[in-house]
């Protein structure tokens, strides 16, 4: 007999499926809210984490790059994929002085045992509530969309991926940094 979290997750991960596979992205896109403005402050968050830090604020990071991205659920195959891509490439970000941080609104819980099952090095970040996804214009209604948002060392939105095919996203993150950091110095 499957359990309740299980059958949810499966359920879950199948509406997301079809819905990519329909390519409803930019409707889903447009469902998540108002994105945050460019070149302005990021908005500011406090989260809980997997990392055994208990809660990590975006102003930790002053100083360094943030890839801050959202996803709808740890143990799907989509948001496997754009996590193993981003461990696969951490090296890379931790040479441009880049700190990754994933959000979804599964628990610590939840974050620890999918940090654990794919040796994720990076923080997963609990947003439970989804007000912080809300904050980012990346909530629908009862998980995180697909969004990644590059944050520049003095805490400024500096990109906006939507609409994001985790199997390429870290490439076309890197890529976007590259040219971001070159302009900046």
């Amino acid at each position: 007999m499957m359990s309740r979290r299980t059958f949810l997750s499966v359920l879950l991960a199948s509406c997301l499926a079809f819905l990519t596979w329909l390519n409803f992205t930019p409707a889903a896109n447009a469902l998540g809210g108002k994105q945050p403005p460019l070149n302005e402050l990021a908005p500011e968050f406090t989260l809980s984490t997997n990392s055994g830090d208990g809660e990590v604020s975006l102003s930790d990071y002053r100083g360094k790059w943030v890839v801050l991205y959202f996803y709808p659920k740890d143990f799907t195959s989509g948001c496997t994929l754009e996590a193993r891509r981003f461990q696969q490439d951490l090296p890379k970000y931790i040479e441009k002085n880049v700190q990754i941080l994933g959000v979804s609104a599964d628990d610590v819980e939840s974050h620890a045992e999918f940090c654990d099952s794919e040796g994720l090095k990076f923080p997963l970040l609990a947003d439970t509530d989804g007000s912080v996804s809300k904050a980012y214009g990346s909530w629908m209604g009862f998980v995180s969309l697909r969004h990644t948002y590059l944050i520049d060392p003095d805490g400024i939105l500096r990109e906006i991926f939507l609409g994001v095919r985790p199997a390429i996203h870290s490439t076309e993150v890197l890529a976007r940094l590259d040219e971001l950091q070159s302009a900046a110095s």
